[in-house]
């Protein structure tokens, strides 16, 4: 069973930065694409970004294109999630996500897509 913990959340100014990271457990992270989401109070959970096996190709929500950046480390099973120019509207939770089934080079972008989830890190902006 994987297992998928957040890290790295907390309370930022609008315009500051902070990093996430997921450390995976369980499993063969280096055969899992890796996503983030996030969920606000009183909203669905959307797609944040995206990151393939060998963490060469990705894929990011308009919203944040420019300003988050996914990365990983499968030497350490991690996944980053590194953000910056933050805005009062990036306050959710963020949750990460594996995917470990076939095809295994879709980036998914919807939660149907990811097969194991973190419990999540609270990520608050404040303007």
């Amino acid at each position: 069973q994987v297992q998928l913990v957040e890290s790295g959340g907390g309370l930022v100014q609008a315009g500051g930065s902070l990093r996430l990271s997921c450390a995976a457990s369980g499993g063969t992270f280096s055969s899992y694409v890796m996503g983030w989401f996030r969920q606000a109070p009183g909203k669905d959970r959307e797609f944040v970004a995206a990151i393939n096996r060998s963490g060469g190709s990705t894929v990011y929500a308009d919203s944040v294109k420019g300003r988050f950046t996914i990365s990983r480390d499968n030497a350490k099973n991690t996944v980053y999630l590194e953000m910056n120019s933050l805005k009062p509207e990036d306050t959710a939770v963020y949750y990460c996500a594996a995917r470990d089934r076939t095809p295994r080079v879709v980036l998914a972008t919807t939660r149907g897509g990811y097969d194991y989830w973190g419990q999540g890190t609270q990520v608050t902006v404040s303007s």
